[in-house]
């Protein structure tokens, strides 16, 4: 019987393998076009994650172009960072747009609870049903406790207070309520539809001292999502590990955060299919 159990289980983690490899390959033959509406901290280096992994950004956010420009792209994100009056109209057209051409957007809700207005934007961007949502623990927990909440203030700006463990019940909560894949990013990744949820462990501790590479990874969600998109849980949680394995493989050449944050990019652009199945390290919790 154990041996069952574990034959099964080194099964089901080969497959999340063969998953992310597929869908990693997908986006390097097809460079899907990923309109990004984000903040001016991340747009440099989720550009870059974006070019590296094989597709083609477009950090677009201009009202007036939208009605000709988003119909063209193969998926959206949307990244409140630098939230303002003047760009949330941009987001909600754009999200609208989405929607209703069945083109699957992203929204990544940073600092969701610094603000009501932040707070409020964040749960009017929801109605326009994201394909995936993506944030750290105390994120998902702030978004997930708004309706019953409207005010709830557990961020220290962008960082989180809790552990992405804490935040599985809440992540289900919101996968329910909004129809979207949630992920909670961490020390070890998340990802739940509101039942199955799955966990990535791949990725080092100093990531968390490169600013963006939590923007960055959604926008590479964005382009997993874009190529699978009726499998957007599946498409979410390999593009979590894409891009902790390239960060593994980057710091075998790091000394600090600047050199690991080029060489995480240089081993995304040279990911190969047996370096990524060595290092994938998925399981499923449910």
């Amino acid at each position: 019987m154990e041996a069952t159990r574990q034959s099964t289980v080194q099964s089901r983690e080969s497959e999340w393998d063969r998953k992310a490899w597929e869908l990693l390959s997908l986006v390097r033959t097809q460079s899907p076009l990923i309109q990004c509406i984000t903040n001016f901290v991340s747009m440099d280096l989720m550009a870059n994650t974006l070019l590296s992994a094989g597709a083609s950004p477009a950090m677009l956010h201009s009202l007036e172009e939208l009605p000709d420009f988003t119909p063209r792209a193969s998926a959206l994100c949307i990244n409140v960072g630098t939230l303002s009056p003047s760009w949330f109209p941009a987001m909600k057209a754009a999200a609208q747009l989405c929607s209703s051409l069945a083109t699957p957007w992203v929204l990544d809700p940073v600092a969701v609870s610094a603000s009501a207005f932040r707070l409020d934007a964040c749960r009017q961007l929801l109605t326009f049903n994201p394909a995936v949502v993506r944030g750290n623990a105390s994120e998902i927990i702030a978004l997930s406790l708004a309706s019953t909440q409207p005010h709830n203030a557990t961020a220290k700006g962008v960082d989180s207070v809790h552990e992405s463990m804490d935040a599985v019940e809440a992540a289900k909560l919101l996968a329910r309520t909004s129809g979207a894949i949630v992920a909670v990013s961490g020390a070890t990744d998340v990802v739940t539809d509101g039942n199955k949820v799955v966990s990535a462990h791949n990725g080092v501790p100093l990531m968390q001292k490169i600013t963006a590479t939590g923007c960055s990874v959604t926008a590479l969600i964005a382009a997993f999502v874009a190529v699978d998109k009726y499998q957007a849980l599946e498409a979410t949680v390999s593009a979590l590990a894409v891009f902790g394995v390239a960060g593994e493989l980057g710091m075998k050449l790091a000394k600090g955060p600047a050199s690991l944050r080029i060489h995480l990019i240089d081993a995304l652009y040279g990911l190969d299919e047996a370096a990524l199945q060595s290092h994938v390290n998925i399981t499923c919790l449910c």
